[in-house]
This record gives structure tokens, C-alpha cells and sequence, in this order.
């Protein structure tokens, strides 16, 4: 399996991974060892900002795998991505004990406040980490699955499944604002202390924190691209590209796109899991289908069917939106983001990276025969 995985990165990707490795091990560094005088001293705050870049970015590949290569448009992988914050949150409230505002034992402050009798059933379990990281993963990826199930084999696609996955993650914000679901409603949970033992806004903890992020976007980024560069990666492209002939050729296309929507979706919970402790706080908001949305449009920008596009993409548009929404460019920050999406679609419709690719193409054409370039097939739309 090793051997495959090694086999499956080409130049490109050895250098991603590279940049990755080396963004793990410099920017912990430059945090704790370089003093604060320096000019290369990266700063607490920039520590969790890059840690939350890191976390979009892993939900931009895992989008990017079921659109890019299988042709499937989730508008709703934000509620992966928030289940996933959750479980991490309910273990980091189940931390506090005591040094809560009402310093009950067991009960969190909000349950306290709304004189909730019981801890409920769903809350057993959450003060192990184990378990926690397990719900993580299990969570969003049994809900992708059940949908999956339900809407694959009713051969559900294109925009009619688009417009189910936005109507899932919305119904799930409204219940999650609810106070009697027992998750802190429209406060959500917040006021974390630790997490595995360890003060969770020490420096050394955001640095940790960070590093995972990272390490878990390089896994990532290996599974996505073992899958793509296997035989059964070329079956989802057949699937995108003509799932009606696919079918006809004996596969089974609903398991092929079961799998690999679950598998996403466990993505996304990981990425909202690592995201929590970095921000400090989820709440219902992080279901709202424009999240879900915005996601999508970092895939779009940065190349989608390119993996390292997914999460250049990621990247920029977040940069963008932490430079405009701060002073006086806060109010023009949604019409900058449409503006981008819409200059994207226009000018580099195969994005950042797929634009990229092609002119490298372009060029390698041209050299070969002799200066006479040859017309590239597109992408499939």
C-alpha cells in the first residue's frame, strides 16, 4: 500500500507535500524558539490564523474529491465540517469540570443556566478523547452515508442533489440554534480550557494544534491522491464525465459514489475537529449553507480536479476575506468574493492551478511539434 501511495505523487505533489512538511516544522519554530523582537517571529495570533487556513483547506480537498473527479456538488459540506467541530467541542466542554461559571462537575455552564436536570445520553462518552475522535469520524461520515444511500440510489444528481445537500445542512442549522437540542443553541460552546491535558491558548498547544492541522491535510492529500491515481480514481472520472455510459458498462455507480462522499464527509469532520480548538468556539452558524457555498467557491478558484488547487484556493480566498473584512473594506467584502467568482468563471474557468497546468501543456505541445500547437481537450462542466 506504502509502495502504491509513493507511486501515485508525481513532481508536483512531492513538492506540495514538501512545502506542507516544512510549514509543520517552521512556523511552530519561529513561534516558540524565535524571540519576539525578530523580525521573523511568527505571533500567537498568526499561529491560529494560518492553523484555521489549514483547516479550510483540507475541506476544500475533500470537496474537491467528489466534485473535481466524481462530479458530485455538495452545497452542504459545511454540516460535515460542523459535526465534526462539535464532537471536538463537546469534548472540550466535558475538560472544563469545575472551572466553569457554575463550577458544576459534570453539567456544562449553558445546561446549568437552563436548568437542565441530566447530562443527556449523547454527552456519555465525550470527556474520553478516544471516543471523541472516534465521533469525529463517525458522525459526519454515517450521516453522508445514510443520504448518500437514500439519494444515490434514487439516482439523484446534478442540481437536484445540489439543492438536498443545501436543505440538509440548513435543517440542521435551525435544530442546533433549538436550545432543547442540548447544544448550547445559537451561543453554541465555547469557554474551552483544555484538551488532552494540555491549556489550550498556550502558545505551545496553538503550535501543536497547528502542526496537527497540517499533518492532517498531508494525509489527506495522500488519500485523495491515491485514490485518483488508482483504477478506481479513473472509474469516478468516467463517472463525471458520462455516469449513464459508466452504468451501462457494468459498474455500480452508486457504491463507487457512496464511498467516496462518506469518505469526504469524514474528511470535512476532521477538518472542523482541528478547526474548534484553534478558534475557540462553534456555534450554529457554521451550518449556514453559505459557508457550505463559499466553500465550493475556493475549489472553483483555485482548480477543481487538481487537489493542490483545492487548497491554494482555500488559502487565497481566506487571505482575501481576513484582509477586506477588517477597517474600512469590512462592508465590500461579498461583493469582492462574487466579483472573484465571477472573474474566475470567465477568465480562468479551469482555475488557479487547472490554468496553470494547461499553459504548461500548451507549451510542452508546441515544443513537440515543432512550434504548431495542438487543440486540448477541456475539462467536462
Amino acid at each position: 500500500m506504502t509502495a502504491f501511495v509513493v507511486r501515485s505523487l508525481d513532481r508536483g505533489a512531492t513538492v506540495f507535500l514538501a512545502l506542507l512538511a516544512a510549514l509543520a516544522i517552521l512556523v511552530p519554530l519561529l513561534n516558540l524558539l524565535v524571540p519576539e523582537t525578530w523580525i521573523i517571529h511568527v505571533p500567537n495570533y498568526l499561529v491560529s490564523l494560518f492553523g484555521k487556513y489549514v483547516c479550510y483547506a483540507l475541506l476544500a480537498l475533500a470537496i474537491d474529491l467528489i466534485w473535481g473527479y466524481c462530479g458530485i456538488l455538495s452545497l452542504g459540506h459545511g454540516a460535515f465540517f460542523a459535526l465534526g467541530g462539535y464532537a471536538m467541542g463537546m469534548y472540550l466542554m466535558r475538560q472544563i469540570g469545575t472551572r466553569g461559571v457554575y463550577a458544576h462537575p459534570i453539567l456544562p455552564d449553558f445546561m446549568v443556566f437552563l436548568n437542565w436536570p441530566d447530562l443527556p445520553v449523547y454527552w456519555y462518552g465525550f470527556q474520553y478523547f478516544p471516543y471523541a475522535a472516534l465521533m469525529v469520524v463517525l458522525v459526519p461520515g454515517l450521516l453522508a452515508f445514510v443520504f448518500g444511500w437514500f439519494a444515490f440510489r434514487s439516482r439523484v444528481t446534478g442540481v437536484y442533489l445540489s439543492i438536498i445537500t443545501q436543505a440538509l445542512t440548513f435543517a440542521l442549522m435551525l435544530g442546533f440554534f433549538r436550545n432543547n437540542f442540548g447544544f448550547g443553541g445559537n451561543n453554541g460552546l465555547t469557554d474551552f480550557k483544555d484538551i488532552l491535558g494540555f491549556n489550550v491558548q498556550a502558545p505551545g498547544t496553538r503550535a501543536a494544534l497547528f502542526a496537527a492541522s497540517v499533518i492532517a491535510l498531508m494525509i489527506g492529500f495522500l488519500i485523495c491522491r491515491a485514490i485518483v491515481a488508482s483504477k478506481f480514481g479513473k472509474v469516478l472520472i468516467a463517472i463525471r464525465d458520462a455516469e449513464a455510459r459508466t452504468r451501462f458498462l457494468g459498474y455500480r455507480v452508486e457504491s463507487y459514489k457512496l464511498f467516496v462522499f462518506t469518505l469526504s464527509a469524514c474528511m470535512a469532520g476532521v477538518a472542523g475537529a482541528l478547526y474548534v480548538p484553534q478558534v475557540g468556539i462553534i456555534n450554529p452558524s457554521e451550518f449556514a449553507p453559505a459557508n457550505s457555498i463559499e466553500a465550493v467557491i475556493w475549489v472553483a478558484v483555485g482548480g477543481r480536479g487538481t487537489l493542490t488547487g483545492a487548497v491554494i484556493g482555500a488559502v487565497v480566498v481566506n487571505y482575501a476575506k481576513t484582509y477586506f473584512t477588517t477597517g474600512m473594506l469590512a462592508p465590500y467584502w461579498l461583493f469582492v468574493l462574487g466579483g472573484m467568482f465571477v472573474a474566475v468563471t470567465l477568465l480562468l474557468p479551469r482555475g488557479i492551478v487547472g490554468t496553470w497546468r494547461h499553459w504548461q501543456a500548451e507549451r510542452r505541445g508546441a515544443r513537440t511539434n515543432g512550434g504548431a500547437q495542438m487543440p486540448l481537450p477541456r475539462p467536462a462542466e
